[in-house]
């Protein structure tokens, strides 16, 4: 097993670092990264700026802001990376904690297989959205709750501890809060066995939800922020079932070696009887964590599934929980014939897979032009980085940068005018945004195909003959310093624009 341990370990090495360099941009990265340094800053959420996402997230990061400010969006990649790590390494250890004696390592292996050797997963593990952060929080959740039932002040603190873990995912992606509602039931209805644990469960996480939401709900006007972000998300409306039916096709096929592992795994437990599962799982009750980390995974991906536009990244804070439950079932007995085998066999699908990921592909080209392909000169990382430097050159020591790509606010370490926090996404009316050109705040814009194109909360485009105005108010103020083809999340054009008093 130490073999495919050490396999497993390099094959996470290899990709962890090309999802961290050769990672597509994410326009996200750049507003929940300047989020957390508005935060850092002494500002607050919903009060001070926009933000629509629940509040954990820029707290916990504006406490590493230097790293980015030092390092730009490597930095907050490989930090990013190091929290997604630590939520692998949770579920391999709520794994090996369930499983029977004799399947420990091979069930923790074969989770971290399932996550650590998956491209996909780890790509948006390591780019800094609220993914990381948010499953580092539900692996810590259901591991703390499988010692809750201990028994005395120890289990209590452990169930006091594991609601308090669940709230502040809540905390940092809303619709994670359900978890709270399938643990809380699933441990009141083991009443018999798990006596008093629900109660204690629910105590952390009602203490938990009022230290992540109090302050705002306490502040009239950070509460209507708070209320105008929810309603952001529920003005997009509509529901396309052709979109989340294709949204569940691409994650199986993201998580295409997980369902594979999960189907198998089933299969073998038909082939058990419901005691003997119970039995192939250890530690007093941890067949109800198991039972509940299905059951958790199950009602995040139905709420989810609800949105507007259920994009299928939304489930990778969860998909750790159906990965244990997976190996749980996979793995199965020690004393099956094939025990030694079923973790190489995991191995080379979830191997194949990574190598035959179609990231790889979006990576390193920008599609196809009839006959050839547009191979990419640079990674995009890479490439932010140099139009970065041009930046700084055009405007050395500067503090101000006119963009609604928030990444290069991030990379080059400055402020964008007050409304643009959310990038693309940000909320201004018409008259707002003619006042912000006409004025020409900053000597240097930076100004891609995503820049006046969104017409936020319903992200419909804005009609064509307003972005010309736009752009035509903005040529009045700016001369053109450098053009980027191909820059950024799908490969619009960068302009890069010096304001004409500078330029004189």
């Amino acid at each position: 097993m130490k073999r495919y341990w050490f396999l497993a370990a390099f094959g996470f090495a290899v990709l962890a670092f090309a999802a961290v360099w050769m990672g597509s941009l994410n326009q996200d990265e750049g507003w929940y990264l300047y989020a957390a340094r508005l935060v850092s800053e002494g500002k607050t959420p919903y009060r001070d700026f926009f933000y629509t996402q629940a509040p954990v997230m820029p707290v916990v990061y504006s406490a590493f802001t230097s790293i980015w400010n030092g390092s730009g969006l490597l930095g907050a990649r490989i930090f990013t990376m190091l929290i997604g790590s630590a939520g692998i390494a949770f579920f391999c250890a709520l794994a090996a904690r369930l499983a029977k004696p004799g399947c420990r390592s091979a069930s923790a292996l074969v989770a971290f297989l399932l996550l650590g050797s998956n491209l996909y997963h780890l790509y948006y593990v390591a780019i800094p959205k609220t993914y990381a952060l948010a499953a580092l929080f539900v692996a810590v959740g259901f591991f703390l709750l499988s010692f809750a039932k201990d028994g005395g002040w120890k289990g209590a603190l452990f169930a006091v501890a594991s609601g308090v873990s669940l709230a502040f995912a809540s905390g940092t992606r809303i619709s994670l809060g359900i978890l709270l509602a399938v643990v809380g039931l699933g441990l009141l209805f083991s009443f018999r066995a798990w006596r008093w644990s629900f109660l204690w469960f629910g105590i952390g996480g009602a203490l938990a939800l009022c230290i992540v939401y109090g302050p705002f709900l306490l502040d009239p006007v950070a509460r209507s922020g708070l209320v105008a972000a929810q309603m952001y998300h529920a003005a997009r409306g509509g529901f396309d079932p052709v979109f989340t039916i294709g949204s569940v096709s691409r994650l199986v096929r993201w998580y295409a070696p997980l369902f594979v592992v999960l189907g198998m795994g089933i299969a073998f437990m038909a082939n058990r009887s419901r005691a003997d599962f119970g039995a192939s799982v250890t530690g007093r009750g941890a067949p109800l964590v198991a039972w509940l980390a299905a059951f958790g995974f199950v009602a995040v991906f139905v709420v989810q599934m609800f949105a507007p536009f259920p994009y299928e990244d939304y489930q990778v804070p969860v998909m750790g929980l159906l990965a244990v439950f997976a190996a749980l079932a996979f793995v199965g007995d020690a004393a099956s014939p094939s025990h030694g085998l079923k973790p190489l066999l995991v191995l080379g699908l979830a191997w194949a897979c990574a190598f035959g990921s179609p990231l790889l592909e979006k990576w390193t080209t920008n599609g196809q032009d009839r006959f050839w392909s547009l191979k990419k000169e640079k990674f995009e990382l890479e490439q932010l980085r140099d139009v970065a430097r041009e930046i700084e050159a055009a405007d050395p020591g500067g503090d101000m940068l006119l963009t609604q790509d928030l990444y290069l606010a991030i990379e080059t370490g400055r402020k964008v005018p007050e409304g643009l926090e959310m990038g693309p996404f940000s909320m201004l009316s018409d008259e707002r945004w003619r006042e912000l050109l006409e004025s020409a705040p900053c000597p240097v814009a930076a100004l891609s195909g995503y820049s006046f194109a969104i017409a936020p909360p319903r992200c419909d485009e804005v009609d064509i003959e307003r972005q010309l105005e736009y752009w035509s108010i903005l040529k009045k103020n700016y001369d053109l310093l450098a053009k980027e083809e191909m820059f950024g999340q799908n490969a619009t054009t960068l302009l890069v624009l010096k304001r004409k008093s500078e330029a004189k």
